[in-house]
């Protein structure tokens, strides 16, 4: 259940935000959407895939924690083990939202398991003021409203190009079990390097070989995925 409000200093004043990394407080997800302005940090850590919504067509970049629904494999009992947190990660429980003088406006999620009243960091300051905290977010916030519109245009760059492939692969974990990741599209290497000299330059200019290249670069990761996935059945 969710149940968003607009957040102000009013009615939210003592609520805190509990900021631990944790399946159970929403943490348990096999994968968020990510962005080009953010490729460079995502990749460093997980496997970067696209999805296409069946509804619209448009593809999604995404960052992958593991193989089937529900699944995390970064979180641990000391928490996320990653040096850097995805900002779909990050933002949770705000949303952003627009007033009606199309100004953008935070929203919360009351319903959240990590919206607290004596647990967590702070939102507001005793003066109404907003703590460094909601700033962060709110500036979280910003960058995936605006990084949806640039995320949107590369993806729609890729798939007119012809660049995006779908992935079939199947996983053989040291149990001896299987997992096929399937759904998924990633960008076809071959047809890539094929592309014309003007085209290259063209996607140079607009920001996107180097996003392409950090996408290529963060498959390698699907290997340390599978790494993760043996530990943890290792541990069970």
């Amino acid at each position: 259940m969710t149940r968003h409000a607009l957040l102000n200093n009013g009615d939210h004043q003592n609520l805190r935000i509990n900021n631990r990394r944790a399946a159970d407080l929403g943490d348990g997800v096999m994968y968020v959407p990510t962005f080009p302005f953010e490729f460079r940090a995502v990749q460093a850590h997980y496997p970067i895939l696209f999805h296409q919504d069946a509804s619209t067509g448009r593809y999604h970049a995404l960052a992958m924690f593991g193989f089937e629904r529900g699944e995390n494999l970064f979180l641990t009992d000391a928490g996320w083990d990653a040096h850097y947190v995805p900002l779909a990660i990050q933002r949770q429980p705000f949303l952003i939202g627009q007033d009606g003088r199309g100004g953008q406006v935070v929203h919360i999620d009351l319903d959240s398991p990590r919206v607290s009243g004596t647990e967590g960091e702070p939102l507001f300051q005793a003066n109404g003021a907003s703590t460094p905290y909601l700033e962060h977010v709110a500036a979280v916030l910003d960058a995936m409203h605006r990084g949806g519109e640039e995320a949107a245009a590369f993806t729609e760059t890729l798939a007119t190009l012809g660049l995006l492939e779908s992935l079939a692969l199947d996983v053989e974990l040291a149990d001896g079990s299987k997992n096929r990741l399937m759904g998924f599209h990633v960008i076809n290497e071959e047809k890539l390097m094929a592309l014309d000299g003007a085209t290259l330059v063209d996607l140079n200019a607009r920001g996107y070989l180097a996003a392409i290249y950090m996408v290529l670069a963060s498959l390698s990761h699907i290997r340390d995925l599978i790494v993760r996935k043996n530990a943890r059945l290792g541990g069970q």
